[in-house]
């Protein structure tokens, strides 16, 4: 067997994905092949297995824990090419390829008037990359994350074989989810080459609140309150910082500069934004303010530009989640083991769903303590009945930190890495050491 029928690509950006410099592991000497469908995928694969060589595969790049990069020599599987998209109005329902990207997965399902509701990602994030790992994003509270929406999947296992899991049905109880291994798997058992994904109605009319507070403890009251009483689409918290950057990025203007705690709240109808409303007063927030359809967009602009404003300043974007009810003391007690390193934490985050972004500022001599910083925060979210990543994988930065914290989980899944890629050649040092 040989690949000459292939075309062999060598492209240094795809040696990198989103993740920050300062923590992204080195790529090494890699090819890139671009397969057009599962059958050039599994080609490529059973030409790799047989000879041991690692095979990394890449959605969008959009990744921020490494998972992408080609850390050994080998062969990097670009989804780009497969793009093939179908939508089953009347099963509402999209049939899609893996490199099918989150903006074209939205706009051929509003093209029929359906949606996708969750915000998974950046827009152009791959559905196979949001399934390989499990992404999340600001509508996760309501609507879920990718994993509730996979209902079917093709997947090319390391030998080659072409198989699919799950189907058009929403229920299925035929013996274990074996579906469900690869959703959040991060390319460690096989390539994601085709998905069935749910779609809904569209969402119609669509409510948002900025509401600025003096404080975080008033913050997050109004959030447990909020989430007690209603599910709104979205809760997003930000510190003032972060507002400041997402502002000096978009050239929008937030809606007051009072308060060091702001929160963007989002509903899929109007009533609910008014009783949010009198539960934000109830909570002392400095003033409420409802968006019209332009400010937000705007709002929405200030909050998506913050990480673009921030990340040549960060060691790394940490992704901790605990309990929506446990946020604020997370955050007192991390901001402390932080003043003990002498490490500045910027901070926003989902609070809706718990998953806070922390963003530590580079510093002279960051390397001699941050690991430890990062390894005692991340124990502290376990403790709290947390986890050390809501959204964006465990990839080649967070595998110690794994291994460590969720041992008997840890061996489990080394098991059943073995069991579906003896020869280990699928995204190695990925998840697994």
């Amino acid at each position: 067997m040989d690949l000459g029928e292939f075309e062999v690509y060598r492209i240094d950006s795809y040696g990198y994905d989103e993740t920050p410099k300062t923590i992204a592991p080195k790529s090494r000497n890699f090819i890139v092949f671009k397969p057009r469908n599962a059958i050039e995928v599994s080609k490529i694969l059973k030409f790799a297995n047989e000879r041991k060589i690692p095979v990394f595969v890449r959605g969008g790049g959009t990744g921020l824990s490494a998972g992408a990069v080609p850390t050994l020599d080998g062969i990097l599987i670009s989804t780009e090419r497969m793009k093939e998209i179908e939508i089953d109005v009347r099963n509402r329902l999209a049939i899609c390829e893996a490199g099918v990207t989150l903006d074209e997965l939205t706009k051929a399902a509003e093209k029929h008037g359906l949606s996708f509701p969750p915000k998974p990602g950046a827009e152009n994030a791959t559905v196979g990359g949001m399934i390989a790992t499990n992404a999340g994003g600001v509508r996760a509270m309501k609507f879920g994350v990718i994993r509730n929406y996979v209902l079917g999947l093709e997947i090319v296992l390391p030998d080659g074989r072409i198989m699919k899991f799950g189907g058009k049905t929403i229920k299925n109880s035929a013996g274990y989810p074996l579906l469900q291994l690869f959703i959040g798997s991060e390319g460690t058992l096989g390539v994601i080459t085709k998905a069935i994904i749910r779609l809904f109605p569209q969402l119609r009319d669509m409510s948002m609140l900025a509401i600025p507070f003096r404080n975080i403890e008033d913050a997050m009251e109004y959030s447990i309150e909020t989430c007690r009483k209603l599910t709104p689409l979205g809760l997003e918290y930000m510190e003032k910082r972060a507002v400041e950057i997402g502002e000096s990025v978009s050239g929008k203007r937030w809606v007051s500069k009072e308060g060091e705690a702001h929160i963007l709240s989002i509903f899929e109808h109007k009533w609910e934004a008014e009783e949010s409303a009198e539960i934000a007063y109830s909570c002392n927030a400095v003033d409420v303010f409802l968006a019209s359809p332009k400010e937000q967009r705007d709002l929405l602009d200030i909050r998506s530009k913050i990480y673009l404003g921030i990340k040549n300043r960060i060691i790394e974007i940490l992704d901790i989640c605990v309990p929506p009810a446990s946020i604020l003391e997370y955050l007192r007690k991390s901001d402390e083991i932080a003043r003990k390193y002498g490490i500045d934490v910027i901070t926003y985050g989902h609070v809706g769903d718990g998953n806070l972004h922390q963003h530590p500022l580079i510093f002279e001599g960051w390397e001699r303590v941050y690991w430890n910083f990062r390894r005692e925060i991340m124990r502290l979210a376990v403790e709290m009945d947390g986890t050390i990543s809501g959204e964006h994988g465990i990839g080649e930065i967070k595998r110690d930190e794994l291994a460590e914290l969720f041992p008997e989980q840890y061996s489990i899944m080394r098991k059943i890495k073995e069991i579906f890629d003896p020869n280990g050649i699928l995204n190695p040092g990925k998840i697994f050491k």
